[in-house]
């Protein structure tokens, strides 16, 4: 067996370049596309990419403590605070002149933001920055209830998840707009599975893998439920489709994949790499099985270009990666989606490296 090459947990800020996220961001918030390498300022903002980003730099914040990494979270928070309608929500939307283009947001939004809200409450970032996500996360629990989207149904059910395993006290509300949730992705697998096709929906289009990752999570809080036995199925259903010759395809957005129909090849999107990666190591931190690790390294790969173009997306050197592989190459511009999605898969990575902690005193007296 290979030794494994661990590192320090210290180092590990300083292996993820964030160069191209702070290109990307001003002191509004994170643009949402880019032309090449520079900002697209036509393009505007979402909740949905500084959900992202505020995301990525609470966990690189909680592993190393630094200003810079403070500051960045500070922004992209800040932006989900302004974000906030009249009725609880999230608008999702907004114009280079800071003018929001929607009423209400996105059922996507609303669970991409509380999913990064959830993590902020549950950190160990400032009183203040918790403070702030807690009254937002109480504000939006009525819109939350009232989500029909899966994927943002998903995204509550994970957010929950992260409290409960953080430990974060006084989150009955969410819990149980959480379990109705699961309750409602597992309907939808009953009704919609067939025997060639155990999946949630009659199609496959995007972020697919975190309608899974969240029955995981709620796997392991209500294991009496079929949430594990139907994350299980999906997961890997989800897998056996976007694995050809033990390369990672995910579902191409030209069209996605209809039952019965043959899948999108193209465009293929960096975010369904990492939803994958991300849900395959909860799989593997639920079930405790190692052929998850696979799915991981899969996924992982496919950024690096251990994919079906066999070219690689990214620039680790500045932290950016391409908007997407089309059929005759790869687009060239890099996104904010586009970047964390590398960003926090290869966070994961590097985490999974990690030297254990030791002991240094039971070390030095011999025990």
């Amino acid at each position: 067996m290979r030794k494994r090459d661990w590192i320090s947990l210290e180092h590990v800020n300083h292996m993820i370049a964030l160069d191209h996220l702070d290109r990307m961001t001003d002191a509004t918030g994170l643009i949402q596309h880019a032309i090449y390498s520079i900002p697209r300022r036509e393009s505007g903002y979402t909740t949905d990419d500084n959900a992202r980003a505020l995301r990525l730099c609470t966990r690189l914040w909680s592993q190393q403590p630094e200003d810079a990494m403070l500051c960045r979270a500070g922004v992209y928070l800040s932006f989900l605070e302004h974000a906030r309608t009249r009725r609880g929500g999230f608008h999702n939307f907004m114009d280079y002149q800071r003018h929001w283009l929607d009423a209400e947001g996105t059922g996507d939004s609303q669970g991409q933001a509380v999913l990064a809200l959830a993590e902020v409450l549950g950190s160990n970032l400032p009183e203040g920055y918790r403070a702030v996500a807690r009254e937002l996360i109480e504000a939006v629990l009525p819109t939350l209830a009232d989500l029909r989207s899966l994927r943002a149904q998903a995204y509550v059910i994970l957010a929950w998840g992260h409290l409960w395993g953080a430990g974060t006290k006084d989150i009955e509300p969410l819990e149980s707009i959480a379990w109705s949730a699961a309750r409602r992705l597992v309907e939808c697998y009953e009704r919609c599975r067939r025997p060639d096709w155990p999946w949630f929906e009659l199609r496959l289009t995007y972020a697919n893998a975190v309608l899974p990752q969240a029955l995981f999570a709620a796997g392991r809080r209500w294991p009496k439920d079929a949430f594990l036995e139907v994350a299980e199925a999906t997961f890997d259903f989800l897998d056996r489709v976007t694995t050809v010759d033990n390369v990672f395809m995910p579902i191409g957005n030209d069209g996605w994949h209809v039952h019965g129909n043959d899948k999108a090849a193209y465009d293929q999107q960096p975010v369904e790499a990492s939803t994958m990666a991300e849900a395959a190591l909860v799989a593997r931190e639920v079930t405790g099985q190692e052929k998850y690790q696979a799915v991981f390294q899969r996924a992982h790969g496919w950024f690096h270009g251990e994919n079906s173009l066999k070219q690689s997306l990214v620039d680790v050197r500045n932290g950016a990666c391409c908007d997407a592989l089309q059929p005759h190459g790869v687009n060239r511009n890099q996104g904010a989606e586009s970047t964390l999605a590398f960003l926090c898969t290869e966070l994961r990575s590097f985490e999974g490296k990690i030297a254990p902690q030791v002991d240094r005193t039971a070390a030095v007296s011999g025990a």
